[in-house]
């Protein structure tokens, strides 16, 4: 049975940083996608960003690129969200969720995919 364990986040300032983490267990991480969403109050969940299983490729929602950064360490089968000069409107429960498919790539996105999900941290941006 697959486990995403996240970490990290709570609140920062507007152009603050935080570090959201995620932890899987009971997978060869190695072989899967990961990705992070995000929902705010009375919003749709939406992909923030994705990297595919080898780490060499990402992707990012428009509002979110020049400011996050993606990356896995497949050792420890984790996964980071690195969020710097963060937004009010970044406010929003962040998930953790790694892809069911093997080797699929980022670039192949749609709502009907399935993910083994974290969680959920909150993060909250204040101006």
């Amino acid at each position: 049975q697959v486990q995403v364990v996240e970490s990290g986040g709570g609140s920062a300032q507007a152009g603050g940083s935080l570090r959201l983490s995620c932890t899987v267990y009971g997978l060869d991480f190695d072989d899967y996608g990961g990705s992070w969403f995000r929902q705010a109050p009375g919003k749709e969940r939406e992909r923030v960003s994705c990297i595919g299983y080898t780490g060499a490729s990402a992707h990012f929602v428009d509002s979110v690129k020049g400011r996050f950064t993606i990356s896995r360490d497949n050792a420890k089968n984790t996964l980071y969200l690195q969020m710097n000069d963060l937004k009010p409107e970044d406010t929003a429960m962040y998930y953790c969720a790694v892809d069911t498919a093997r080797r699929r790539s980022c670039s192949a996105y749609s709502s009907s995919f399935t993910y083994s999900w974290g969680q959920g941290t909150q993060v909250t941006v204040s101006s």
